[in-house]
């Protein structure tokens, strides 16, 4: 196993603990994100931190996605008191946001190119999604934040 794959492994197992605490029955882009954002020392994290995504802050934009979302809807998680979701009990199956964020960045270099910042620019050139709209409600200029990404491999950093 390469080394990328030793790394990408690990990102995936986190993104599960991310859904199962979730309750959610499958790995989505969101998840992926909060794994990067928590992977300590990749250039993934270090992008996402400069643009203050730390994975408290990537977790608070969901909640406030999910929030947001409800409110379209009209429910509103606080005045009616929703309970957290229960961790899920089965291993949560990798789902289509996630798939296609992967897919995306393997498309962008040879696997032995690949970096963490790949990972990044694969799950910020979604389009429409959870992620996409939790970042446009924190202010985050997702552009912007992929032209952070994208130069660090300009720079070669992993």
């Amino acid at each position: 196993m390469s080394a990328f794959d030793e790394y990408l492994h690990g990102i995936i197992v986190r993104a599960m603990r991310e859904a199962q605490e979730d309750g959610s029955s499958t790995i989505d882009a969101h998840h992926l994100l909060l794994s990067l954002a928590a992977d300590q020392g990749s250039t993934a994290q270090r992008v996402l931190a400069a643009a203050g995504l730390g994975r408290d802050a990537v977790r608070a934009a969901l909640d406030r996605e999910f929030e947001h979302s409800l409110s379209l809807i009209g429910v509103s998680p606080a005045a009616n008191d929703l309970p957290r979701p229960s961790p899920a009990t089965q291993q949560p199956a990798l789902g289509a946001s996630a798939k296609l964020a992967l897919d995306r960045s393997f498309a962008t270099a040879r696997k032995k190119d690949l970096r963490s910042a790949h990972l990044l620019l694969g799950i910020l050139e979604a389009r429409i999604g959870t992620v996409p709209r939790a970042l446009a409600l924190a202010g985050v200029d997702r552009a912007e934040l992929a032209d952070r990404a994208g130069r660090t491999l300009e720079g070669g950093e992993r």
